[in-house]
């Protein structure tokens, strides 16, 4: 919990619209990196899985993502040959895909739930079994400053693509409905859940991040007291002379500026006691969006962990109302 209530008053928080500048270049570095994962793709494949979970079908899912690198996954879903709409689930930071039939809420609500698997990461919290196979520069423990003096080295350049091309795959699964693909996630997850949505093209048709990570950069990196955003900063005072480099390469993942480019509905949750993810933070993305279908979610005295199981019925409502449900 943080010591105090929110980091700015809530009044400012319901207005807060910071001006952060886009790098140039923003819209073709992104549609570059996609068509060059797209032209590397490969044909997704599903197995499945004999798990102790039987009243729903688990798939161990395989498909590429940046330069064509191979990421696994999880597809669980109700039984039968239906078409159903489907909810890809993002992971949060240091967590991967986990065991196997360990994720069921979706599917047991009726969807076909998609749980990426986080490269390199995965041994904080929850398994994972997809490696990173692209090294870098020297880096502060963990994967925030991973490639983060140049964009097209940056760790979270391919972990986007990642996500982006989740949706192209799931929309041609067998048994989904294409029109009806959501995204979401908790904090990392809820960033890979707006970067998904900014980058897909249209092709998400709602997007519910909760307590999103990576927005608001500038302001986060100096205000935040906890990790995972104090591993910039610990790089920097090392790293001196290098601010504005990082900088310059962190603003082409601010999930603040790509939600600018998201018009399709869109679900938040923000936790006022937060300070992992600042409050401000939260608002800062939601603000940006250009949808006319978005609200968000406060929790009054939660941090991180945001509204739980509450606010997961409280989506599944939502979403079962957009998808026509």
């Amino acid at each position: 919990m943080a010591v105090t209530f929110t980091d700015m008053p809530v009044d400012l928080l319901r207005a807060y619209r910071p001006s952060l500048v886009e790098p140039a270049g923003f819209d073709d570095f992104w549609s570059e990196t996609l068509a060059t994962a797209r032209d590397a793709a490969r044909p997704a494949s599903l197995t499945p899985v004999e798990a102790p979970v039987t009243a729903l079908s688990v798939h161990d899912l395989t498909f590429t993502g940046f330069a064509g690198d191979e990421i696994r996954g999880w597809v669980v879903r109700p039984h039968g040959d239906d078409v159903l709409p489907a909810v890809i689930e993002y992971i949060g930071y240091g967590g991967g895909r986990g065991l196997p039939g360990e994720k069921l809420s979706w599917a047991a609500a009726g969807y076909v739930h998609v749980i990426m698997d986080t490269r390199g990461q995965g041994s904080t919290w929850s398994t994972g079994d997809t490696p990173d196979p692209h090294g870098s520069a020297a880096a502060f423990p963990g994967v925030m400053t991973r490639g983060i003096l140049d964009p097209r080295d940056y760790y979270y350049r391919r972990l986007y693509t990642d996500a982006a091309r989740l949706v192209d795959v799931v929309r041609e699964l067998p048994g989904v409905d294409p029109s009806r693909v959501a995204v979401t996630g908790g904090s990392q997850g809820g960033a890979l859940s707006i970067a998904a949505a900014a980058l897909s093209g249209g092709a998400v048709a709602a997007v519910m991040p909760d307590v999103p990570f990576l927005c608001d950069i500038p302001n986060a990196i100096v205000r935040t007291p906890s990790a995972p955003f104090t591993e910039i900063t610990r790089y920097l005072a090392v790293h001196r002379d290098d601010a504005e480099r990082a900088l310059h390469t962190l603003s082409h993942i601010d999930g603040a500026i790509l939600a600018r480019r998201i018009s399709a509905p869109a679900y938040f949750s923000v936790g006022f006691m937060d300070d992992v993810v600042l409050p401000s933070g939260v608002f800062a993305a939601f603000h940006a969006l250009t949808s006319g279908d978005a609200a968000i979610e406060e929790y009054t005295y939660n941090g991180h962990e945001g509204g739980g199981h509450r606010h997961w019925m409280k989506q599944v409502a939502w979403l079962d109302a957009r998808f026509g449900r």
